[in-house]
């Protein structure tokens, strides 16, 4: 290639990393969007049928897919890493869930510094009514996608996602 051709070549490869660039922030902004109406949905469902938060609803299912796991309550950093949310979020909400008599916190019986958290039977009960709710909503909030394309739209964020892991905690394999 001569000289001349590198220096018109240049522009245009140029111009498509910025064309690269700004498609990649609207379909950014695009997924944002629809996350945050999504969300905004929900918690205003949760709010009016259940007169609970959308964090509340998240520790309650949190805690109960760590007892799915057979774990019979998790640490509260594990909670707030699972939530990806900060330790003192999950330390308010956890201490508001336990006035309300939905979640227990008891000593670590294997490190006396923290503090294991976990559904009560009444939190259970009322994860359930909330869960089956929550299952159905989502399922009208994405019903204009067919089966297929939900299943290709979860590839393609997961093919994201776990770049996009490695970055924020390259010892997190998922």
């Amino acid at each position: 290639m001569t000289a001349r051709a590198a220096s018109r070549a240049a522009p245009k490869a140029r111009d498509a990393d910025a064309d690269a660039d700004r498609d990649a922030l609207r379909t950014w902004l695009r997924l944002l969007a629809c996350t945050t109406l999504v969300e905004r949905e929900v918690r205003g469902r949760l709010r009016e049928r259940f007169d609970t938060t959308l964090p509340r609803f998240d520790v309650l299912a949190q805690l109960d897919a760590a007892a799915a796991e057979g774990r019979d309550g998790i640490t509260m950093s594990a909670l707030s890493r699972r939530m990806m949310v900060t330790n003192g979020n999950v330390t308010a909400l956890v201490e508001r869930l336990v006035a309300d008599g939905l979640v227990a916190r008891a000593p670590s019986p294997t490190d006396g510094r923290a503090q294991l958290v976990r559904l009560t039977p009444r939190g259970g009960r009322a994860l359930a009514a909330m869960a089956a709710e929550h299952h159905r909503w989502i399922g009208e909030l994405f019903a204009p996608l067919a089966a297929a394309e939900r299943a290709q739209l979860r590839a393609l964020l997961d093919k994201l996602r776990a770049p996009l892991r490695a970055l924020a905690d390259p010892e997190d394999p998922a």
